[in-house]
């Protein structure tokens, strides 16, 4: 008896949680417009921008994109490799744009000798731009369209 009912629990289980990967399965696919669970081959990983030149900024404070890129940097807490062509030091040898005066303030907005402790992980807010397709449509709208009214026309 006992065990029947382990049997027939069992079967209940299954068959609810073999219908809720089922409908993850189909979320999943439905984001990406294609089911990928299926392919044999994993999707090519996008080519990072290496062009070393600035790109445009789309809002006010918005962090500067990489522009070239970083595999391989070592940024922990005994080195950052950014800092080889960005610090205040290196900028004129390199011609690499020098970090904002930002970086070298405490949280009481005090200047500090050196970057900040908490700026110094630069990934946390700078990542560099690939040529990836993007998996949703993008309604972004550039704040100098939205300032001269291009909004939504």
């Amino acid at each position: 008896m006992k065990l029947l009912k382990l049997l027939v629990a069992s079967l209940i289980a299954v068959s609810v949680f073999g219908g809720a990967s089922s409908f993850a399965a189909d979320t999943i696919s439905e984001m990406r417009n294609a089911d990928i669970l299926t392919q044999d081959a994993a999707p090519r990983i996008p080519k990072v921008v290496n062009s070393d030149e600035r790109q445009v900024r789309n809002y006010p404070e918005q962090p500067p994109l990489i522009p070239h890129k970083i595999d391989g940097y070592q940024i922990d807490k005994r080195l950052n490799k950014c800092m080889t062509c960005h610090s205040r030091t290196a900028i004129e040898k390199s011609q690499a744009p020098m970090i904002s005066i930002t970086h070298f303030m405490n949280r009481d907005n005090q200047f500090l000798a050196s970057v900040s402790p908490r700026r110094f992980f630069c990934t946390q807010c700078h990542v560099p731009q690939t040529e990836a397709k993007p998996l949703v449509e993008n309604t972004f709208v550039d704040v100098d369209d939205v300032l001269e009214g291009k909004a939504g026309k």
